[in-house]
């Protein structure tokens, strides 16, 4: 693609019950900030892992959910953030980060009662300061994690990743149907009510977007895509993991929220990122990228 994408993009919010478009601000420490990625710097180490805990208590199971990154020299600021979803919905979130370090950890306990589909991506961003005049770069990667609990009278407690048995495939299909059909009829009705074509579109969900990270997203070269996914996730922790300011004040918090739907234009002019609220109202974000 010929031409650039802007060096500084600014997410709109809009939520259709009010048509209110809004730009928020924050200060620099407390907010991931995307500059020129430099091709040298990397990521050592950067996982997100999942992993259920051996025995129930009071009816309920528990997985501990640990997020970590390590770079390959100390960094002037690193941030992670990471999301966790749960049969399509936010179920939890972390974000940290810390001056002058090359890594950063973190760790939760996740509670659940049934059988359920857990899904968790993390973004590892690294804002590095040079001494000459190229000025400020940035260093990122991406972690995803998938688990399949299966929490059932008919059988033990049990996790997997990848099915072994015939058991496991039968779960894996029937949580990947139920969670499917939930997302794509969360979607297709925000779409519907936004009067948006998604043939106009290149959609994927936020959860697939680790795919890009060694190759292109169709109409764009390497290095434009990794540039799109820089400045997707900072407006995502802007306008998303710190939540959603409405017109009258309030914040709605993005917990049970639907996975982010991906929407990138098929002349790559804009990108759309869609969610529904715990409460069904559509959010619509939008990414300018000419």
């Amino acid at each position: 693609m010929k031409r650039g994408f802007v060096s500084t993009i600014i997410f709109g919010l809009m939520i259709i019950i009010t048509g209110y478009i809004l730009l928020q601000k924050y200060d620099a420490k407390e907010s991931i900030t995307f500059f020129p990625i430099d091709p040298s710097i990397k990521y050592k180490s950067s996982y997100s892992t999942l992993t259920l805990n051996e025995r129930k208590k009071l009816g309920e199971f528990s997985l501990q959910w640990r997020v970590g990154s390590t770079l390959d020299r100390d960094a002037y600021l690193r941030q992670d953030i990471s999301f966790l979803y749960v049969n399509g919905r936010l179920k939890g979130k972390m974000g940290e980060w810390e001056e002058n370090t090359d890594q950063l950890v973190q760790e939760s306990e996740i509670s659940g009662k049934e059988s359920s589909r857990f899904e968790t991506i993390t973004f590892h961003h690294s804002e590095i300061h040079t001494n000459n005049e190229d000025g400020i770069f940035s260093a990122q990667n991406i972690s995803t994690d998938k688990l399949y609990i299966i929490d059932s009278s008919f059988s033990p407690l049990q996790s997997f990743r990848i099915p072994v048995s015939k058991e496991e495939q039968e779960w894996k299909e029937i949580l990947d149907q139920i969670t499917n059909q939930q997302l794509d009829y969360s979607w297709s009705k925000s779409l519907q009510a936004l009067s948006l074509n998604k043939q106009d579109y290149f959609i994927f969900p936020l959860t697939d977007i680790n795919r890009f990270q060694d190759k292109s997203i169709p109409g764009l070269t390497e290095i434009e895509t990794k540039e799109l996914v820089g400045n997707l996730w900072e407006g995502l922790y802007k306008n998303y993991f710190l939540g959603i300011k409405k017109r009258d004040g309030t914040v709605t918090e993005p917990i049970d929220s639907t996975i982010p739907l991906i929407m990138i234009s098929n002349d790559q002019s804009h990108l759309l990122v869609l969610i529904e609220t715990s409460s069904g109202d559509s959010i619509l974000l939008r990414q300018n990228l000419l």
